[in-house]
């Protein structure tokens, strides 16, 4: 069995924000997440078996930004990422050795998220740079021992191309994968819901949908348009709401009885695979 059996057989579960929890656990601003795998690894083991415990079936490793463009070194960026898919591997290893007795599959996503540069000729990056960029990043995670690849927070189809041809061309797992709507249903470039649908199940990924940028109320009109588009399962994590600066610190304005409760109509609308991102928590 494997993460596409589960999901068409019922509701597969993803888990929350990592970015949020680690600026709880003492992230400071500017200092590059993904350093933690190496420099705090218990940490984010921790917070992928609390994910666990809360009933994730997959939890996503601590690499979004792990790429090239940030990461000059090779060798480095290698480890980084290698790092991060074992603490993922570990924090599964734990959860079953304190659940002894479950079976449901638990699974290990591969996190990429945007290079953090606009392709040409919105910006200066070349396609095939950033498919080199992302083919690395596969590389080296599918070596760690990755079940699959879960590119997120995509709002540039060109870049979501890349990504997308880098994972295909560079493994044989399956490929999510999720973009950012704004308040009125199209993507930073201006691709409606539909268009994205068309161009992700063109290029054989395995589940399309959307995260962060809004609250999980507010992703519903746009979560049935993918689900009526879709033949591939449909993903949903949302942001717990806005953020919004109380006492110098950013907190979140969608609490988690509320969340729970919009991420049903999420569900009835369409989505299988129900997650969250900023400010979402276990």
């Amino acid at each position: 069995m494997g993460i596409i059996e589960d999901v068409k057989k019922g509701f597969v579960f993803a888990d929350g924000g990592m970015g949020t929890m680690l600026q709880e656990r003492g992230l400071m601003p500017g200092e590059l997440p993904e350093t933690w795998n190496v420099l705090h690894p218990d940490i984010i083991q921790d917070i992928q078996l609390e994910y666990l415990k809360a009933g994730a079936d997959y939890i996503t490793t601590n690499t979004f930004g792990a790429n090239r463009l940030k990461y000059q070194d090779p060798v480095q960026l290698e480890t980084y990422i290698a790092k991060a898919v074992d603490n993922a591997h570990t924090a599964i290893e734990r959860w079953k050795r304190e659940n002894p007795g479950n079976s449901r599959g638990k699974y290990t996503a591969l996190d990429i998220g945007p290079t953090g540069r606009l392709l040409k000729p919105l910006g200066d990056l070349e396609f095939e740079e950033a498919v080199s960029i992302f083919a690395e990043q596969v590389r080296y995670g599918v070596s760690a021992g990755a079940d699959f690849v879960l590119i997120e927070t995509m709002n540039d189809t060109y870049e979501l191309k890349a990504a997308v041809l880098a994972a295909r061309e560079n493994c044989d797992l399956p490929v999510f994968a999720t973009t950012a709507y704004d308040s009125t249903g199209k993507l930073l470039t201006g691709c409606s819901p539909e268009a994205a649908v068309s161009l992700l199940e063109g290029l054989g990924v395995d589940a399309i949908g959307l995260n962060c940028s809004l609250g999980p109320a507010d992703m519903i009109p746009i979560v049935k348009r993918l689900a009526a588009a879709s033949s591939v399962p449909v993903i949903v994590s949302p942001n717990a709401g806005l953020p919004e600066v109380r006492d110098g610190k950013t907190c979140y304005n969608v609490d988690a009885v509320s969340f729970a409760e919009a991420m049903k109509e999420v569900a009835a609308a369409g989505a299988r695979v129900l997650g969250g991102c900023c400010g979402t928590t276990p």
